[in-house]
């Protein structure tokens, strides 16, 4: 039987596992998935009729999400771990041209994340969730595509695309916070 403390510790390495998984798949995809590949550049998936975005896009946001919820789990300190971690990986897995752009891009972004959840996050954690992954993602886009192809000619789709899947994970942390609420699971 999960105690309270248990259940948030196993959900906060499930989340964290999650998280960095991101990583490593947002560098496949990047590389290898989308609709239409650029020579010398990135693979684009539609985010918005008209408008396309680097494929990693998809995973950028799942992670700006799932960093919410380690901290939510783990803590402040156990979130900031996994972010230089992350980091790390984004660095030993990109593509050698996007090692740069794809760790600095991950590391500030991420914090930038943290530093808006932190203080959102005991009172409104949806609000947090929201409101540091638009920070991330804005934060992350520019970074990214500016350090990667010296241009923010995909920045809007960079957005959209980043932004359509922290709303999607919106109804799971709605839920998550109602379970958490009936279970009596306070954050770390």
């Amino acid at each position: 039987m999960f105690t309270p403390d248990l259940r948030r510790r196993t959900e906060g390495l499930v989340f964290l596992a999650l998280f960095t998984l991101t990583i490593p798949l947002a560098n496949w995809l990047i590389q290898h998935a989308g609709t239409t590949c650029v020579p010398n550049g990135p693979c684009l998936v539609p985010v918005l009729p008209g408008l396309a975005a680097p494929s990693g896009v998809l995973m950028v946001g799942v992670a700006l999400v799932l960093r919410d919820l380690v901290q939510r789990r783990l803590g402040v300190l156990a979130s900031a771990v996994a972010v230089l971690i992350g980091a790390l990986l984004s660095a030993v897995l990109a593509p050698p041209a996007l090692v740069i752009a794809s760790a600095a891009a991950f590391l500030v972004s991420e914090m930038a994340d943290l530093a808006v959840y932190t203080p959102l996050a005991r009172r409104r954690m949806v609000t947090a969730v929201i409101a540091s992954g638009t920070v991330g993602l804005v934060v992350d886009s520019l970074l990214f595509l500016w350090l990667a192809f010296g241009s923010l000619d995909f920045l809007a789709g960079q957005v959209v695309g980043k932004a359509w899947m922290v709303l999607l994970s919106i109804p799971f942390v709605v839920w998550l916070r109602r379970r958490d609420e009936r279970l009596g699971l306070v954050a770390a």
